[in-house]
């Protein structure tokens, strides 16, 4: 009698962020299918806010921070995204002065001092949305305005496209505390825009 096949083990494409995680702690060799997923859209996320160089310093930095630290990473949490952006964020918190810094550079001469073709992409839609705009540079200043906090939370869910919960998540703040930032920049960002807050709507 013919022996039962064997049951077939799940690609690593199949696998959720949660489960690679997991395997990376036997395998370390694992975590770089973190990095194929994820590396690209983060590194874009922070180009469009610091430009190419900080980009490539600070993904390089979140993914070896990543690994040091995978095995506190919250397995019920089977996307790691909100985790990595969380990283990201502390590290460019460390560059504020820098962002806003070009942001207002943007406001005074209407060039993007940090776009380059890499940072929009066709699936970009928000981004490309923005950077097409007349308004881009009314937006630039008005983000330059925002406190931290407030800018923080307001990038992560309209450039990174992250949820509520999810940035939650990424801060380690109140899902409450989330959207008092929201509310709070979107109502700055819509008296400096005249009502061209559409531009940043996220629903």
């Amino acid at each position: 009698m013919p022996e039962p096949p064997h049951p077939r083990a799940p690609s690593v494409g199949s696998l959720d962020d949660a489960a690679i995680m997991e395997q990376s702690a036997r395998d370390p060799e694992m975590f770089a299918v973190l990095y194929d997923r994820h590396a690209a859209a983060l590194h874009r996320y922070v180009a469009r806010r610091l430009g190419e160089g900080a980009a490539d310093d600070i993904v390089a930095e979140t993914f070896l921070a990543a690994f040091r630290k995978r095995a506190r990473f919250d397995p019920a949490a089977r996307d790691a995204r909100p985790w990595l952006y969380g990283i990201a964020s502390n590290l460019i918190g460390k560059h504020t002065r820098s962002e806003v810094r070009m942001l207002r550079a943007y406001a005074r001469t209407g060039t993007d001092p940090v776009l380059t073709p890499s940072a929009v992409t066709p699936d970009d839609g928000i981004l490309a949305r923005l950077d097409s705009s007349a308004a881009a540079p009314e937006l630039a200043r008005a983000l330059a305005t925002l406190s931290a906090g407030d800018r923080e939370v307001l990038l992560l869910t309209a450039w990174a496209d992250l949820s509520y919960a999810e940035a939650a998540t990424a801060l380690a703040i109140p899902v409450g505390t989330v959207r008092s930032r929201l509310n709070r920049a979107r109502s700055k960002l819509r008296a400096a825009l005249d009502g061209n807050i559409q531009l940043l709507s996220m629903g």
